[in-house]
């Protein structure tokens, strides 16, 4: 059996970098059309996420920093404005760019392909409700779009063929805005987290106490996640050998925190999830900000906070895993932490490659 099936991650998740000109800007150099776009200014701005499945344009973007569904600043501060074969386009709003191109700005995008649509209608209790979506079965990924209704054990297929490990999921639509809720198969289904938030783990029903099965997502009547006709977006993932990894740990008390991941990682984000000591936020990382160990700039997904380079907070990325250094955000000792992370390259290839460290 193959090590891995997928010997080029980059044709999967890849990071982009630009410095900004203060124009409307076409982004270019990934290995495929994106599915799903993360962007954050490194400097003091919010985070904005589009995916295939709602649209680009004006008003489309959300944010893990705050609990706002679809819309908010809508084409005020720039916007990802098309979709194109090789990255995506931004067009710059009425009042600035800051959110894609704002002039001397520093922004990374983070890119995922999904690709293969899908639709239909959801099924289990309740009245049943139309959903639409985009999946990639090899790469394990999947975005699903479905209406709510309110219903406890009310289900969504996520076409994904396997049980995911981790599943994102956030309103887009309604009268009220909602928090990220986060399903991670390390914290069980009777668990939840919030992407926008440093809180702890928290008992909910949301998951319906159900684990995901190799079809579908099941949803408790949370508001989360399932209010009557109220749209929502679930990104689901599944764990694929020698790509993507979702794990937790348990932080020891040196700087000899390594996680084995199978592969060079190329994207990380880790979260602690019980509560107590030190930094609680849900920590980013990359291998393109700037590129090199000890220096590893962090970035937290639930603020809008400026990039973190500072040798204090900084993290390893190595040729089969990640080690987290003293003091470093996701080492606060006898503490537990969930993790997900993407590869930029196997530890070995399909055909017996080894990878080499950075």
């Amino acid at each position: 059996m193959a090590y891995t099936d997928i010997d080029k991650p980059s044709d999967y998740f890849e990071t982009l970098l630009s410095t900004g000109d203060g124009g409307s800007q076409t982004f270019t150099g990934l290995d495929f059309q994106p599915d799903w776009v993360w962007s954050k200014r490194r400097q003091t701005h919010i985070h904005q996420l589009y995916d295939s499945v709602r649209g680009a344009g004006a008003g489309k973007a959300i944010a893990t920093n705050n609990d706002a569904i679809e819309g908010g600043d809508g084409g005020t501060y720039g916007y990802l404005s098309s979709f194109t074969s090789d990255g995506f386009a931004s067009t710059v709003g009425s009042s600035n760019n800051n959110y894609f191109n704002a002039s001397g700005g520093t922004y990374v995008f983070w890119n995922w392909k999904a690709g293969t649509s899908v639709s239909g209608n959801t099924s289990g209790s309740g009245t049943a409700k139309a959903y639409t979506g985009s999946v990639n079965t090899d790469a394990g990924f999947s975005i699903i779009r479905h209406l709510g209704n309110d219903t406890a054990g009310h289900t969504i297929p996520h076409h994904l063929g396997v049980v995911p490990k981790m599943i994102i999921g956030h309103g887009v639509s309604g009268d009220d805005a909602t928090s990220w809720t986060v399903y991670h198969h390390a914290l069980g289904n009777t668990n939840t987290i919030s992407l926008n938030e440093t809180a702890a783990v928290s008992d909910s029903s949301v998951w319906n106490d159900t684990t995901p099965t190799s079809s579908v997502i099941s949803l408790g009547s949370s508001g989360n996640v399932n209010d009557n006709d109220d749209a929502f977006i679930l990104y689901s993932f599944a764990e694929k050998q020698g790509y993507s990894k979702f794990g937790s740990y348990l932080a020891n008390s040196d700087s000899s925190n390594f996680l084995y991941t199978g592969f060079k990682p190329a994207f990380l984000i880790v979260k602690q999830t019980d509560g107590g000591g030190g930094n609680m936020n849900w920590g980013m990382f990359d291998n393109k900000r700037p590129g090199f160990n000890s220096q590893n700039g962090f970035l937290y997904a639930n603020t809008n906070g400026a990039e973190d380079t500072s040798n204090a907070t900084s993290i390893d990325l190595l040729s089969n895993g990640f080690q987290l250094r003293a003091n470093t955000v996701g080492s606060n000792p006898g503490k537990s932490y969930i993790y997900m992370a993407f590869a930029e390259q196997p530890l070995v290839t399909s055909t017996g490659v080894p990878t080499t460290a950075r």
